[in-house]
């Protein structure tokens, strides 16, 4: 099964990197880019984080707000903001639920070993709540782009 466009985003309440709830459907009536990363910290998760934090004006001028989510603790999403800069909100998702719910958490192949982890997948929720676009065919450095090319193609 995939998420696919048109259908109600999966809801969900996850905990902040400053230990705040955050739930999903009470951001109704805005945009939410929300973006599945697979660790904080690492060389492409950084990349792509840097990106969406330089393009923070550009996603607010379009009523879009920044969710990324990780199988990471709090402490560790803090430690990415604080040390990355970043102006956007970051979620732990440390038993993955949510990121089964959005079905990117899989079965990968990395050096010839195998293991469940994060697919990095975008999904654009619209204001009503549904899938407006999924994002899955992207470099780091680019993701940023390809959310603002499709919503400036609008």
């Amino acid at each position: 099964m995939t998420i696919e466009v048109g259908q109600v985003a999966p809801d969900f309440t996850l905990l902040d990197q400053g230990s705040n709830s955050v739930t999903l459907s009470e951001l109704k009536g805005t945009k939410a880019l929300v973006y599945f990363y697979p660790r904080a910290s690492t060389p492409g998760c950084t990349t792509q984080a840097q990106g969406l934090r330089d393009s923070k004006a550009e996603l607010d001028a379009l009523n879009v707000v920044v969710l990324g989510v990780s199988p990471d603790t709090p402490k560790k999403l803090t430690n990415f903001i604080n040390k990355q800069e970043l102006n956007f909100t970051l979620l732990a998702d440390e038993d993955h639920a949510v990121c089964e719910k959005y079905h990117v958490w899989q079965l990968k192949k990395f050096m010839g070993k195998e293991n469940m982890g994060v697919v990095r997948t975008s999904f654009l929720i619209d204001e009503k709540g549904n899938i407006e676009h999924v994002f899955n065919k992207f470099k780091t450095k680019d993701h940023h782009e390809v959310v603002l090319d499709y919503l400036n193609s609008k």
